[in-house]
């Protein structure tokens, strides 16, 4: 038996996991915790390849080998965090999948607020935010063979200061946390998760029938805000954000005041005294 000296991160509880979300008629149909992987987005995608039903969740204590966005390296010290991935296999159109990882961040801001009581917010397309635009989460979205779509999930939740990545991060315990235990932001998750994606998928991804573009626009920290976007082929675009259209995309303004549909890009919020905050 393993015993654990750092009383601030106790390890999760699989079996009483399993009891609380896999339930007969339920979105999760497998929830796996393992001890250490490289990348449970690869564990998952790799479960999908073998047929795997939609709905499988893994969770590891420690991931030595995370991917964020942009081919990013991500991981930190055993239960430290929250990382886990899960197994989706929506029948939707295919232009409302974008949705996808702005579904997961309304479902993570949610989780944080009400068990860590924590004002967070999101930044497009894929970071939770906390106290001043330090990042606490990211999530990770990808297709996988034919219809399925695995997402990645990491929050960190009592990282110190000396062991985050970046100096633009933070982790919920130093953000003054009422609780980061894993245990009940895993469950609150995963329970507000399916209460936003059984009603997504049932209006075939259109986010204004099923409330999540309303539900996503109150928690996005970056409608209105001045953007820099570093965008495919080396082209930077600074503007004001003004929303975000059908298909998940983030709307920009520019200097002119065109508005551009942004899909994929690199977000930096850009502060009023940035040098060079002139829309382009």
């Amino acid at each position: 038996m393993k015993i654990y000296t750092d009383l601030e991160r106790p390890p999760l509880r699989p079996a009483a996991l399993r009891r609380a979300l896999v339930v007969p008629g339920g979105l999760w149909t497998d929830l796996r915790v393992v001890e250490e992987t490289g990348s449970t987005n690869a564990d998952v995608a790799s479960a999908a390849h073998d047929g795997a039903a939609e709905g499988l969740v893994v969770v590891a204590e420690r991931q030595i080998a995370g991917r964020g966005r942009l081919g990013r390296q991500w991981q930190s010290p055993p239960r430290a965090g929250l990382a886990l991935s899960l197994l989706l296999r929506p029948t939707v159109a295919p232009t409302r999948l974008g949705w996808l990882p702005l579904l997961t961040g309304v479902a993570l801001a949610e989780a944080v607020r009400r068990v860590a009581r924590l004002d967070a917010y999101l930044k497009w397309p894929n970071d939770l935010l906390l106290q001043g635009d330090r990042k606490t989460a990211g999530i990770l979205a990808e297709a996988v063979g034919d219809g399925a779509i695995v997402v990645g999930v990491g929050l960190n939740t009592t990282l110190r200061e000396h062991e985050l990545p970046r100096p633009d991060a933070t982790s919920l315990a130093l953000a003054g946390a009422a609780s980061a235990d894993r245990d009940p932001l895993l469950r609150a998750f995963l329970r507000s998760f399916e209460e936003w994606y059984g009603p997504w998928r049932a209006a075939d991804g259109d986010p204004s029938a099923s409330g999540l573009h309303e539900a996503y626009l109150f928690h996005c920290g970056t409608i209105g805000r001045r953007v820099q976007v570093q965008m495919p082929g080396d082209e930077t675009l600074v503007g004001t954000a003004t929303g975000i259209d059908d298909d998940g995309r983030l709307q920009v303004a520019d200097r002119s005041g065109a508005v551009r549909a942004v899909a994929a890009g690199d977000v930096v919020h850009v502060r009023p005294d940035t040098p060079g905050n002139t829309a382009g």
